[in-house]
């Protein structure tokens, strides 16, 4: 089944002895939504391989403030993983499945196994590195730069490219917690994305008409 499931997406980024090798010591696993993957000081000798949804990689700070960096969707890896499986470090994010996602898990010690052996791998694990800076430096820019109104708007599209849907499934609440703000600023602002019908507002769902 993991020969299955890798072929569906990784067949055009890894050789076929690549993926036979991932399907001899890689774990597949399914997790639930809302399920979590990886806390804070977590040790984590795994490099997980995301075959289907979303995972939610977040930061909490020492007063208990959290915030969302990024999501991982099909054909990602988290590469802060690599850096704590090598030297036995603690996490310092949290990740969370977002959906109902499928995963395959490798031993850490493949990682620079393979970076050897496997120029495809060389190439993931490089352009996952560039593509994870790239978000937290958007992150960054994302935090100093921008005013909140802008922030949950960006949320909000990124979320729909994200899970593929223009309906999200979550609260004001939720939305609150992702961004580090308070629930009665985000149902202000969601309000008035309403009424320049930018979303339509129901029950725990929000539908994106303009993104």
């Amino acid at each position: 089944m993991i020969r299955e499931k890798l072929k569906e997406y990784y067949n055009v980024v890894f050789e076929e002895a690549l993926i036979d090798e991932i399907t001899k010591v890689g774990t597949f696993k399914k997790v639930r939504e809302n399920e979590l993957l990886l806390d804070l000081g977590d040790k984590f000798d795994k490099i997980p391989l995301i075959l289907s949804g979303a995972i939610k990689i977040s930061h909490e700070n020492t007063k208990g403030d959290e915030i969302a960096l990024y999501f991982l969707e099909r054909g990602d890896t988290c590469t802060i993983t690599f850096g704590c499986g090598l030297h036995s470090s603690k996490s310092k994010v949290r990740g969370v499945a977002e959906i109902d996602s499928e995963i395959i898990f490798i031993p850490i010690e493949k990682l620079e196994e393979w970076l050897v052996k496997y120029k495809s791998w060389r190439t993931f694990v490089i352009d996952s590195y560039n593509i994870r800076l790239s978000e937290m430096l958007e992150a960054i820019d994302t935090l100093a730069f921008m005013k909140m109104d802008q922030r949950l708007y960006k949320y909000l599209t990124d979320k729909v490219k994200i899970m593929r849907n223009t309906t999200l499934n979550t609260t004001h609440r939720d939305i609150a917690h992702d961004l580090n703000t308070s629930r009665v600023v985000i149902s202000r602002l969601l309000k008035q994305f309403e009424n320049d019908n930018k979303i339509k507002l129901f029950r725990n769902k929000i539908e994106i008409l303009d993104y």
